[in-house]
């Protein structure tokens, strides 16, 4: 598996896999390629689809510039992959200078002509949660001991600067009001939430409200274009940070626990993005919402002091009841129904700790069988419900209730 850098990747949203992952495919030619005049870019599959509600066009020609820049969105052509896009590059005479394929394989990681990134690595030799656990407790560590085993001794430096972007973007989409950009005039509704607390501050009713808030507030913050972190996605964001925060606030927690989290969380964010997808144009969003609830709930077991058995029922858990989510993003934007998902998914995400405390002893299904059975899923789910906006809501949605 690949080291978490990887994995938590800070960008400005809406999507991982349509902006930041073809911002880093621009990066990437003006790096290598010099005397560039002109650039056409051909969108297929998914970022042809749903390219323009997820500003793929507009980080395209920001990160060029001042180079011209032609975008085309070809919806027609098959593709082995649904985020592929095709960069050519011109000198100035118009003389073709190269051609380069990218595929975005889900929080902004690239393919460039078919070979991964240099700089992905691997550096944990387990391909499956299994042997993590049977090497845990041979050398009797935990999770986040795991990480800081094998990954490279700044990757706590590392940890620090997600945690405190995660805490700026709940803190920026907690302080704004307004519309959210694009034709849908979805109203902000985090600092709406947070305000309505009451001074019981234990209630249920609150907690709900506190959670969802810090969710709405990073998923906000991403459908504007702000700074947050793939937790593994951008679509899916804001469902780590609003758990991690909110137990962090009820438990007092100092900051190097959640730090400690946050590696955890990214454990179960390898093996998922190991043995299946992280990328709603492939698997839907169980992949992208799934696998964020799955690492979520593996972060709240650990800080509840909880086994690795437990912290891995409760990745199961939440994976297994995301299974089937579609990707179905209204207008291509990520907003509906993607804000409220964020929210559900981390409330999910305490209860499935909460049920793996309890039911432990009495599970049979391991977290390898769900991840494998999410990719199958994946594999099988009808493609106009893969962030192509074609089925589901984007399908039937109406302005008019």
């Amino acid at each position: 598996m690949e080291s978490l850098r990887q994995l938590y990747r800070i960008g400005h949203g809406p999507s991982s896999s349509h902006t930041i992952g073809p911002e880093n495919a621009c990066l990437y030619v003006l790096k290598y390629y010099k005397n560039i005049f002109r650039v056409r870019v051909t969108l297929l599959g998914s970022l042809a689809l749903t390219g323009r509600g997820h500003l793929t066009d507009k980080v395209i020609e920001k990160t060029l510039f001042p180079i011209k820049c032609e975008i085309l969105f070809d919806v027609k052509r098959d593709v082995v992959h649904p985020n592929t896009m095709i960069f050519d590059l011109y000198d100035e005479d118009d003389k073709l200078i190269k051609s380069i394929t990218f595929i975005s394989v889900g929080g902004g990681k690239i393919i460039i002509d078919g070979k991964k990134e240099s700089s992905a690595k691997k550096i944990y030799p387990f391909s499956s949660f299994s042997e993590i656990k049977e090497y845990c407790k041979k050398e009797q560590i935990d999770l986040a001991q795991l990480v800081y085993r094998f990954e490279d001794k700044n990757i706590k430096k590392y940890l620090n600067k997600i945690y405190l972007t995660m805490k700026k973007s709940i803190k920026n989409g907690l302080e704004k009001d307004g519309e959210l950009p694009g034709n849908l005039h979805v109203v902000r509704k985090a600092k709406q939430l947070f305000n309505s607390t009451t001074n019981k501050r234990n209630s249920s009713e609150n907690e709900l409200r506190v959670v969802s808030s810090y969710a709405f507030a990073v998923s906000e913050e991403n459908a504007s274009g702000g700074l947050i972190v793939t937790a593994p996605t951008c679509g899916a964001s804001g469902v780590l940070p609003a758990s991690l925060f909110y137990l962090k606030e009820k438990m007092h927690l100092k900051k190097e626990k959640i730090i400690d989290a946050l590696a955890v969380a990214g454990i179960i964010g390898n093996v998922i993005k190991e043995n299946a997808s992280i990328s709603g144009a492939f698997a839907g969003c169980q992949s992208e919402i799934g696998s964020a609830c799955s690492m979520s709930a593996a972060a709240v077991s650990y800080l509840s002091n909880q086994s690795i058995d437990v912290i891995e029922y409760a990745a199961e858990i939440a994976l297994e009841h995301h299974l089937g989510l579609t990707c179905d993003p209204v207008n291509g934007l990520v907003q509906i129904p993607c804000i409220e998902r964020n929210a559900v998914a981390s409330l999910r995400a305490i209860d499935a700790a909460s049920l793996a405390k309890f039911l432990n002893k009495t599970r049979k299904v391991s977290f390898d069988t769900v991840v494998k059975t999410m990719y199958e899923t994946g594999k099988d789910l009808n493609n106009n419900y893969k962030e192509t906006s074609k089925g589901g809501l984007a399908k039937n949605y109406s302005p008019n209730l």
